[in-house]
């Protein structure tokens, strides 16, 4: 951090780029960061193996004083770690290279950490958009009030959309790198322990939607979630904490919705396609993963609707 007068002090963000792909929505996300309003920032791209470095490279070298870090292929956790070993400042955010923020993104968040100086995280309203950047969801996220409140997972907090402390994100130890997926989820749940969550309502996230992006692999994305908020379910029952394992319960459930979901969107667009038998497939395995995921989905939808 560096001050202002007397009794100024204004923070360093930095802020964590971990890519194995030539994305073409690289430079639109590193030029994301260059445009805040908050200029308080450094920049740190950890190349974890990429099948061409040297266009990695030339992004980075687009922005002022970026960090160049490069890696054999190693996992998303590894890098993301080691982005935020190297980095200097009071807090981290991690940007996705299909991404973008809004101007004011880290401006507006930080002052929401100064309402609540002890908060771990703070975290933003967050839209989807498609591949030309047109808005198809819009933000959603609520603020919680407790670590239940994170463990139900229904306040749409994910990696993208927050701001960590470094210190504590030191004192949890990262990202964990036996998940290959949901490792974000895994580390929210452990900063849910430290200390309190500071919500910003303002839309300051595009979360990009494509084909490529890792949330279409939903089968190991939801076996991964299951298996964290299983490990975090246990310990909570482990500090007899009953309150805390009923959330995570319904976090479960969730899961199984969401695994659902997916499935029958796969298999609708295998229908469209012609291919009869990947639809089954689609919707077998989803049986599997969560015989009750259906029933609960459309009796959720039902109590909605009335």
């Amino acid at each position: 951090m560096r001050s202002e007068g007397p009794n100024r002090v204004i923070p360093l963000v930095s802020v964590v780029v971990a890519t194995n792909r030539v994305s073409p929505f690289l430079d639109e996300a590193l030029q994301s960061v260059v445009r805040q309003s908050y200029g308080h920032v450094e920049v740190i791209v950890v190349d974890d193996g990429s099948p061409q470095p040297e266009w990695v490279a030339r992004a980075a070298g687009s922005v002022a004083s970026a960090v160049l870090l490069r890696q054999p292929a190693s996992g998303v956790a590894v890098a993301r770690n080691r982005g935020a070993a190297q980095a200097k400042g009071d807090y981290l955010a991690f940007l996705d290279d299909d991404d973008r923020w809004h101007p004011r993104r880290l401006e507006l968040q930080l002052e929401s950490f100064q309402a609540d100086p002890t908060a771990v995280l703070g975290y933003c309203g967050m839209q989807s958009i498609d591949e030309s950047g047109q808005v198809i969801v819009t933000a959603d996220q609520t603020a919680v009030l407790d670590e239940q409140g994170v463990a139900r997972r229904n306040a749409g907090i994910i990696l993208p959309n927050v701001l960590i402390r470094r210190d504590a994100f030191q004192e949890v130890g990262g990202f964990q790198p036996t998940f290959r997926l949901a490792e974000d989820l895994d580390l929210v749940l452990r900063l849910a322990r430290r200390g309190r969550f500071v919500f910003t309502a303002d839309a300051l996230v595009d979360y990009r939607t494509h084909r490529t992006n890792t949330t279409q692999s939903y089968r190991e994305l939801a076996r991964s979630i299951d298996q964290v908020i299983r490990l975090h379910k246990w310990s909570a029952a482990e500090r007899r904490n009953d309150a805390l394992v009923a959330a995570h319960r319904v976090s479960l459930r969730a899961n199984g919705r969401f695994a659902w979901w997916s499935a029958l969107r796969a298999a609708r667009l295998s229908l469209h396609e012609g291919r009869i038998t990947d639809a089954i497939g689609h919707v077998t395995w989803a049986v599997r993963f969560s015989p009750l995921g259906l029933p609960d989905g459309l009796l959720r939808r039902r109590r909605r609707g009335r």
